[in-house]
């Protein structure tokens, strides 16, 4: 009888003891019952946390790989920036052409097609395909009084 005495005491331990045996048993075995229930309860819970977490991992290393190929299309795009703003540490010289106001028409031509002769004229081409007038203050781009400034010679 002690041991049952004792499982109520442990069943409803803030109430008095129940001296039934039935009635003990039948408390244990509806413990027993709510326990296994919860245990259920906290497995479900658990599995589909430990599906959310594998989730989660993959989708943290899809977003890593995103941010590694971001990364790499940001430092190309900063690299190709870099080469389009960047000034030319030197201009490459200009090719010869010749002129044409050459002096000696009749001098003979070497395997160029130039006359040996002739005198080659330097053109200054600026910058390829760069529009120098962007370069250059509003006031002098502005043609609206070139007459004035300026008048045309007769």
């Amino acid at each position: 009888m002690t041991g049952f005495l004792e499982l109520g005491t442990t069943l409803d331990p803030g109430k008095p003891v129940k001296a039934d045996k039935a009635a003990i048993l039948s408390d244990a075995t509806r413990m027993v019952t709510q326990l296994r229930a919860e245990a259920q309860q906290l497995k479900d819970t658990n599995g589909s946390l430990e599906d959310k977490i594998k989730e989660l991992k993959a989708e943290k290393d899809e977003l890593r790989d995103e941010k590694q190929k971001l990364k790499l299309e940001k430092e190309t795009l900063a690299h190709q920036m870099k080469l389009l703003t960047a000034t030319p540490a030197y201009m490459p010289h200009p090719t010869m052409m010749p002129s044409p106001f050459a002096q000696a028409p009749m001098a003979p031509f070497h395997a160029q097609g130039q006359a040996l002769g002739q005198k080659l004229m330097m053109p200054f081409v600026g910058y390829p395909g760069y529009p120098m007038w962007q370069l250059m203050p509003p006031s002098e781009v502005d043609t609206s009084k070139d007459s004035e400034a300026c008048p045309p010679v007769a």
